[in-house]
């Protein structure tokens, strides 16, 4: 913080998701750089290598079976060890390993790549628009809506689905079984739901965005996540002073499913 600027992206936004879920877990924190490792991997590479996704999700599947093991020999305040102990107070059975693991996996997988993307994406919008910087810095009260707005705008995920029956939608065929991509990054940009739909407007009232899903998929973090990106993007503006992007063609975006910037080099010019 001392210095003349840093990679916002890999000096700051990853640490703060995998800290929250390694607490959340009860896993050591020392360990982040390999959960990281994971999940760049499996949301970036694993989609076209099936033996890389099948290398790494063993890998996960191992960890966390170890993982499991300690937490039912020495329990503590974490949730692995509260599926642990209070299954089968709730569902009537104790939960099976691979039903943890599905659980542990989600998490990993959902919490980390997404929060890291958007604190990332709004540090870069803010290095890249110093109006709105300010306004931020002048008017605290901008700040739950201004989060709202690089939700929508800088959306940090596209999901998957399933077709289950044929059907026929805007002249575009779809047959039961095919896979189907939901881009949520478009539909926040969808200029019949948002006015100036292209457009960053940080005190924007009425924003229905999609950046956290829809319907019964909605997404179960999406608290968690809005309160992790709020705090983190506004801690960087407070600690740091005003900044800007430093090289703007040095950025680079992840690839895949998730979509934030990777490499964020930022120039602090206080």
């Amino acid at each position: 913080v001392d210095g003349d600027g840093c990679d916002a992206s890999l000096d700051y936004a990853q640490y703060i998701p995998v800290s929250v879920i390694a607490t959340m877990l009860g896993i050591p924190k020392e360990d982040g750089d390999q959960f990281r490792t994971w999940v760049i991997q499996l949301l970036e590479h694993a989609a076209t290598d099936i033996e890389l996704a099948g290398l790494h999700l063993f890998e996960l599947f191992q960890y966390f079976g170890e993982h499991m093991e300690r937490m039912k020999a020495t329990p503590g305040d974490d949730l692995i060890s509260f599926l642990v102990a209070n299954a089968h107070d709730v569902i009537g059975r104790e939960l099976q390993q691979d039903e943890l693991f599905g659980m542990c996996l989600l998490l990993l997988l959902a919490g980390i790549d997404t929060t890291w993307s958007a604190i990332g994406a709004s540090i870069y919008h803010l290095a890249s628009h110093p109006e709105d910087q300010q306004r931020l810095r002048d008017d605290s009260s901008l700040w739950p809506v201004a989060i709202e707005e690089f939700l929508r705008a800088y959306a940090p995920v596209t999901m998957a689905r399933e077709v289950v029956k044929d059907v026929e939608f805007q002249g575009c065929p779809m047959k039961a079984g095919d896979p189907l991509l939901l881009p949520f990054p478009s539909a926040n940009r969808d200029p019949s739901a948002f006015d100036r739909a292209d457009e960053v407007i940080i005190d924007r009232a009425v924003n229905r965005h999609l950046a956290f899903g829809v319907g019964i998929h909605r997404c179960l973090g999406s608290n968690l996540a809005r309160l992790e990106v709020e705090v983190a993007v506004r801690k960087f503006v407070d600690r740091v002073g005003p900044f800007t992007l430093d090289r703007p063609d040095a950025v680079r975006w992840a690839k895949g499913q998730g979509r934030g910037p990777r490499v964020l080099p930022i120039a602090f010019t206080r």
